[in-house]
Parts: structure tokens; sequence; C-alpha cells
């Protein structure tokens, strides 16, 4: 019997952050997808979730799992393949520790992927864009923040997650540019435009000492999260529609 628990471990521990230095998002989001998998499987095959092995996680398995994510829990081909991606990624890290069981790994492998509709992605004109920048109030500490994150995601076209992880030592405004980290340990600079840069340091010049380097925190002066801002878009795109429908 080989439990799979000492390899799943292995596996979100160490190989994602260590070794291909994974985002925490990809970490929480390949995590919750062996949760979903270890409860459906520990369900079918009456075991408990610790007793899992991997000669039981085979791709007959995987299958029924992937079929009750659509028809069970309803959702879409694309949460299905977010899953199916975070399985296929773990088994080719089985490769290297469970020679013996390349045919399992193999046939888990071939599992395809579920052809998705590719959608057109909404946006925002000039008109409503300078409305949503317009809306954070430059007088109160909060609307600051808000209104140099709004600029920076604008001027920089980027990720929550890259907007996030900036750190204070990524802006240089001397030059009028910022250092960005994005997926794959990749980065670039990008310039800022002078109405970016006016508001990146009225930012800096309100953020005061904090004991994290993140750029933007949130009012306990912990990191501002992806929720945070999500949190923080919704509630301004609220406002700001009133004035631009």
């Amino acid at each position: 019997m080989n439990l799979i628990a000492p390899h799943i471990e292995a596996f979100l521990r160490e190989h994602l952050i260590r070794h291909r230095g994974a985002s925490q998002h990809t970490c929480d989001s390949y995590a919750s997808s062996f949760q979903l998998l270890f409860e459906f499987a520990a369900k079918k095959l009456k075991v408990a979730p610790s007793a899992l092995t991997l000669e039981r996680l085979n791709a007959e398995l995987i299958g029924a799992f992937l079929e009750n994510l659509e028809d069970g829990r309803r959702n879409s081909p694309e949460t299905r393949n977010i899953r199916l991606a975070a399985i296929r990624s773990f088994f080719r890290f089985l490769e290297h520790r469970q020679p013996t069981a390349l045919e399992q790994i193999r046939r888990v492998l071939a599992i395809p992927y579920k052809k998705t509709n590719t959608r057109l992605l909404p946006y925002l004109g000039q008109k409503e864009v300078q409305a949503l920048l317009d809306v954070p109030d430059p007088a109160t500490r909060e609307g600051i923040r808000d209104r140099a994150m709004l600029h920076l995601a604008v001027c920089g076209g980027l990720r929550v997650s890259e907007l996030t992880g900036l750190r204070t030592e990524d802006v240089e405004l001397s030059s009028m540019s910022i250092l960005v980290h994005g997926k794959g340990r990749r980065e670039r600079a990008l310039p800022l435009w002078k109405p970016t840069a006016t508001a990146l340091r009225a930012w800096l010049a309100v953020r005061g000492k904090v004991a994290t380097p993140e750029l933007f925190v949130n009012a306990r002066g912990r990191p501002m999260s992806r929720w945070g801002f999500a949190y923080v878009l919704r509630h301004h795109a609220k406002t700001a529609s009133h004035k631009c429908p």
C-alpha cells in the first residue's frame, strides 16, 4: 500500500512553493481541488481520506470525479479543467517519485481537457474608467490608497495578484516606473503616467511605517488581499455607475 498523504504533502508544501515558485493563490486553488477529490474518493471507496492509497486513485476514479463536478456540483467545463490541471500537475510530479506507477500515471495524464467557449471580455471606455478613478475620496487615507491602486491597475494593466504583490521597493518614482512580478517568476518594468505617479506619491506620503513590505495595506496594516481589492473595486464601481451607467 502506497498512502497518498506523504506525496500530496510534498507536492503542496515543497514542490509548488520551493521548486515552482507558485503563488499563494495557485497553492490555495490546488489544495481546494485535492480537497474535493479526496472527499469524493473517500465517499466512493468508503475509506477515510487519510487512508487513501495511490493505487486506488486511478484514471477511472478521477474520471468519475470530473463527471461529478459537472453533473453533481453543476460546475462549468472551465472549473472542471482547472481541477484537472491540478491533478495532472500532481501526477507529473509523481512520475519521478513512483516509477512503478508509470502506467497508472500515464492513463491519468491522458485524460483530456474539455473544450470551452472563448468569451469576449468586457471592457470600460475612457469615460467609464475616469468615473471609476474619480470615486475614491482624496481627503481620506483609504481614498488615497484606493485611488493609487486603481490608477496602477489601469495604467499597467495589472492582474490583481500583481497589484497586491507589489512592494514599496518596486516603486521608482524618480524614473516614474514600477517593477512588476508576474506569473512564472517573470518580471517587467512599466512606465507610469503622471497622474498615476502623483497618486502613488500621495499614498506613500500617508502609508506610514508598517511591518509588511507590500505597497498596499488594509486598515489594520496588513497586506491587501485579492479579496480586499475585489471588495474595494466592487464598492467604487457601484458608486461610479450612478455617474456613468
